[in-house]
C-alpha cells in the first residue's frame, strides 16, 4: 500500500463541483492499493496512519497524532502513486492494484479507518475528483506499508 500523507488545516474533495468529503485540522491522505495488499496491509496502513506523530505539542515539537489533536481525516483513492516513470515520460501503472481490488482495499482502509476513528470523510473511488487543501506546514510524508 502506497500512501502520501499531508497535514493540513483544511481540505475537501469534489466530485462534479459537489464537495464530497471535507475537514478541518487533520491529514488528508492519498492512498493506492497495490496487487500483493490485503487486510493485513489495510491494518498496519491505519494502525500507523494514526499513531503517527506529526502535529506539534506545546513546545513545537511533531510529537501528537490525528488521534491526540482529534483531527479529521480525508481519505482519497489515488492509483497515480503507483506511477513508475523508468519506462520514459508517460508513466506506467502496472504497479497499482486492478480498479476491482483497489476498490474493495479502499473501501476497506474507509471501514478500518472509521473503526478506530471518528470524522473520517472521503472521495469517490475512480470519479473525477477536484482536492482542495491548505497543507499545514507543509507536512508531507509519503509511506509504503508491505
Amino acid at each position: 500500500m502506497i500512501a502520501l500523507i499531508q497535514r493540513v488545516s483544511q481540505a475537501r474533495v469534489e466530485v462534479a463541483g459537489e464537495a464530497v468529503g471535507a475537514i478541518g485540522a487533520g491529514l488528508l491522505v492519498l492512498v493506492c492499493g497495490e496487487p500483493a495488499d490485503g487486510q493485513a496491509q489495510v491494518e498496519k496502513f491505519i494502525a500507523k496512519l494514526l499513531k503517527l506523530r506529526i502535529f506539534s505539542d506545546e513546545a513545537g515539537k511533531m510529537n501528537r497524532s490525528v488521534q491526540d489533536v482529534r483531527g479529521g481525516l480525508l481519505i482519497v483513492s489515488q492509483f497515480t502513486l503507483a506511477a513508475d516513470l523508468r519506462g520514459g515520460n508517460r508513466p506506467s501503472f502496472s504497479a497499482a492494484a486492478p480498479p476491482d481490488q483497489g476498490r474493495a482495499l479502499y473501501e476497506a482502509v474507509l471501514a478500518c479507518a472509521r473503526r478506530q476513528h471518528p470524522g473520517v470523510e472521503a472521495g469517490i473511488f475512480a470519479a473525477d475528483m477536484q482536492v482542495h487543501l491548505v497543507n499545514d506546514g507543509p507536512v508531507t510524508i509519503p509511506m509504503h506499508i508491505a
